[in-house]
């Protein structure tokens, strides 16, 4: 196993101290010939150390998601010790901050590399090795606690049923009866208290490590990946739910009356129920629109057939097959229960060792939503293997910022979902081609990363995480936080009093082991709807609403002009010099102009909103 103890990591750690230990000195312009070629050594001599520990790492957590047993929860604490030692040593936060202090010196390139090791530092500090150990003991923990959790069903004098994460999204999707639809939603909540301690837990020693290197906290150290602040990260999320809140009001009053009459129900007064809604977080609204079924053409199909058509969809824009050890590493089906293996339920991808080793996590059933994600986790694959070349140092083989990784995604995802390139591949029904663009429209804005989705995403998890890591919310108020954050944003309130021990927002996997960082998915989310509407005017010259880049290798030529870059350039010039302006939710709105006219006419004598 790699540890920090290796002989060349302790020759490079001691050069290092040596190094710092020089840095009292004043500065001599004699020396600036000399500083581009020590961050050069630095930096060879980083990597050389720090590689086989991020694969070995990897390596174990993959292995801990994937079959979840306290052995493999063990050896996923045993990998992350030695590479947090080795990249928040004392010695490698002493040199990068000595060389940072001199980046007037340094080329574009040499400064972003830097700036990595300095935020990757900051996640580990050597200079707190007792919280840095017990903050990756804590979230080993949180993750055996989260997915190993078997979720049952209570219902009034029946035995509890088992259920599986998918069967609750199911009935959740497909049920009429609230009562039904209310046991399972409030199954899918119990998970929260398991994890409630944990999670206050690692807040705590998550704040403790950002402290170190002078962030205000945890969130303050994600949001400065993208060389902003709190303040600017909050006011940007602002903007784009300003853009979207006209149509997501008539959104969601339209989907009231429209739940209301498949329930045989009342009409909601101001907030909706949560578990009147198709989705565990009300993030999505899928099924809501009569007429269009988007699963019935999967029925004939296999859960194969997903990834392999959704590899299809990226050779035919003119990127490479996938590599035989991405199907053969991969785990991208339902575990067996039969088995008694557990694995993670949540949808991802991963780059293991920074070259070619491609995986994704899956649990794949032949389904429209499905089909989506297959695409969109490939759109990370995909992006992996276009910035795995020499010309991108490993350092910064990631996305221009962690957004575009979600954005080119939900890009492909859109374009899934386009009626032209479904009906190219026969996986269009009948009375979905022929309903009108409205009606599509109506069905993409509440189903997947759309203007239903802004609102959970660059409000509740974004603002909830804001004050949660800040102080703002009490550890005796953090249910009562989240209702109050998803009743604002959402306009959704729960079925019934959700008591502190049940710790609700816990049940949401990024709160625990992707945490701070939800705004990825804000962000992504406008820019994709910026880059569709590129490339459907731009290089398609057809309407953004109806457009296939299914075959189009110009299409390819462009996405790759993007993902090629990896993160070697500025986040913000890269988009400006691909579209001609800045991040910008106009496309966003424009795409659903149509849809906001016919909803003003069909909540005419409506209360439009919550408030």
């Amino acid at each position: 196993m790699p540890d920090s103890t290796h002989p060349d990591r302790r020759d490079f750690l001691k050069a290092l101290a040596v190094s710092a230990a020089g840095a009292a000195l004043p500065y001599s312009p004699a020396r600036a010939a000399e500083v581009a070629d020590e961050a050069k050594a630095f930096l060879d001599s980083f990597n050389a150390g720090w590689l086989p520990l991020e694969t070995a790492s990897n390596e174990a957590n993959w292995i801990a998601l994937t079959d979840v047993t306290p052995a493999h929860t063990a050896a996923q604490v045993a990998t992350a010790q030695p590479l947090n030692e080795f990249v928040g040593s004392p010695q490698v936060i002493a040199t990068v901050k000595r060389l940072l202090d001199q980046k007037d010196k340094l080329d574009d390139l040499t400064v972003r590399q830097l700036e990595k090791v300095r935020l990757r530092a900051a996640e580990s500090p050597g200079t707190a090795p007792d919280v840095v150990k017990a903050r990756i003991k804590a979230e080993a923990d949180q993750s055996s606690v989260q997915d190993s959790y078997d979720y049952f069903v209570n219902k009034l004098g029946q035995t509890p049923k088992k259920e599986t994460a998918n069967g609750i999204d199911r009935v959740l999707v497909e049920s009429k009866e609230l009562l039904e639809r209310q046991d399972y939603w409030e199954a899918s909540k119990l998970i929260g208290s398991g994890l409630r301690p944990g999670l206050i837990k690692l807040r705590d020693l998550r704040n403790r490590v950002a402290r170190e290197l002078g962030y205000d906290d945890f969130f303050a150290l994600q949001v400065a990946d993208y060389g902003m602040t709190v303040p600017e990260m909050l006011a940007q999320t602002d903007g784009f739910l300003n853009d979207a809140r006209p149509l997501y009001e008539h959104l969601h009053t339209w989907s009231k009356y429209a739940l209301a009459e498949r329930y045989k129900a009342k009409p909601p007064k101001g907030k909706i129920p949560a578990h009147w809604l198709p989705n565990r977080w009300g993030q999505n609204w899928p099924g809501l629109v009569s007429g269009i079924d988007m699963d019935g053409p999967f029925k004939t199909r296999s859960k194969e057939y997903i990834t392999e058509q959704a590899e299809a969809f990226y050779v035919s824009l003119g990127f490479p097959k996938l590599p035989p050890s991405f199907y053969k590493k991969s785990d991208l089906y339902p575990a067996d229960p039969k088995s008694g293996r557990k694995k993670n339920s949540h949808a991802s991808a991963w780059h293991i060792d920074l070259r070619q080793d491609v995986r994704s996590l899956m649990s794949i059933e032949p389904d429209a939503r499905w089909f989506t994600t297959a695409h969109h986790e490939l759109g990370h694959i995909y992006y992996y293997i276009s910035y795995s070349t020499p010309k991108v140092p490993y350092l910064l083989r990631a996305g221009a910022n962690r957004a575009f990784h979600e954005g080119i995604g939900d890009l492909i995802g859109l374009a899934a979902g386009q009626r032209p390139y479904l009906k190219s591949v026969g996986l269009l029904a009948p009375e979905a081609e022929k309903a009108d663009q409205v009606q599509w429209l109506l069905d993409t804005a509440l189903d997947g990363a759309s203007i239903v989705f802004l609102p959970f995403a660059a409000g509740t998890m974004t603002r909830f995480e804001a004050d949660f890591y800040s102080g703002k919310i009490a550890d005796d108020r953090i249910n009562s936080a989240w209702w109050e954050h998803v009743g604002k944003y959402q306009g959704i309130i729960p079925p019934t009093d959700r008591p502190e021990h049940l710790c609700d927002p816990a049940t949401k996997t990024h709160i625990n082991d992707d945490p701070g960082q939800y705004y990825d998915y804000a962000i992504g989310t406008v820019l994709k709807f910026q880059l569709h509407d590129h490339i459907a005017r731009e290089i398609l010259k057809d309407d953004p609403r109806e457009c296939n880049y299914f075959g189009n290798k110009k299409v390819g030529d462009f996405l790759k002009s993007i993902l090629s870059l990896g993160a070697t350039r500025d986040w913000n010039a890269v988009l400006k010099e691909a579209t001609g302006q800045s991040l910008t939710a106009k496309p966003m709105v424009a795409y659903f102009e149509p849809l906001l006219g016919w909803l003003k006419e069909q909540n005419k004598g409506r209360e439009v909103g919550w408030s």
